[in-house]
């Protein structure tokens, strides 16, 4: 059997976001988050939950517009630090829940379109760069994996980590 880049995209794509292997997935990471928890900012400062996931959001989105070859339908961030948002209303829960969802739904949707990527699609120009799409998928991963690790730490933080792993 021949492993093919998709193929090893695919598995890495599963362990960040609900496969339970070698990390703590993301979805596992957000499961049972309240909004008060997700808007909570560590005593010393920092990021909230809620802001990793508006970051990682923003970012997959974007990702899934570009393997889709159409544009973007919320113009680009003006930098890095816009992606994150505010902190999160702590009341909000339809909108904490809507955050959850859009996450889950991007999610779904980006495994679908690496699925049925070619190897071809992976050493195309990853839009008007030299940059080859496989390579971006690839640190992609290791992106969504890092914010869900931050994001481990801070329920570890605020006392709401008890999954057991």
């Amino acid at each position: 059997m021949n492993t093919m880049a998709t193929d090893l995209l695919l598995i890495q794509k599963d362990d960040t976001w609900d496969q339970c292997n070698w990390i703590v997935p993301l979805a596992k990471a957000l499961e049972g988050l309240t909004a008060e928890q997700a808007a909570w900012i560590p005593p010393s400062g920092g990021l909230s939950i809620w802001q990793l996931v508006n970051h990682m959001y923003y970012y997959n989105n974007r990702l899934l517009y570009r393997i889709q070859g159409t544009t973007p339908s919320q113009p680009a961030a003006d930098d890095n630090v816009s992606t994150f948002g505010d902190s999160g209303d702590p009341l909000n829960t339809d909108g904490w829940n809507q955050v959850i969802q859009d996450t889950h739904s991007v999610s779904a949707e980006l495994r679908a379109q690496i699925a049925s990527l070619q190897q071809s699609d992976l050493e195309a120009p990853n839009m008007n760069t030299e940059e080859k799409l496989g390579h971006e998928l690839a640190r992609w991963v290791l992106h969504d994996a890092y914010h869900a690790g931050q994001i481990v730490l801070l329920r570890r933080q605020q006392g709401s980590w008890n999954i057991v792993f």
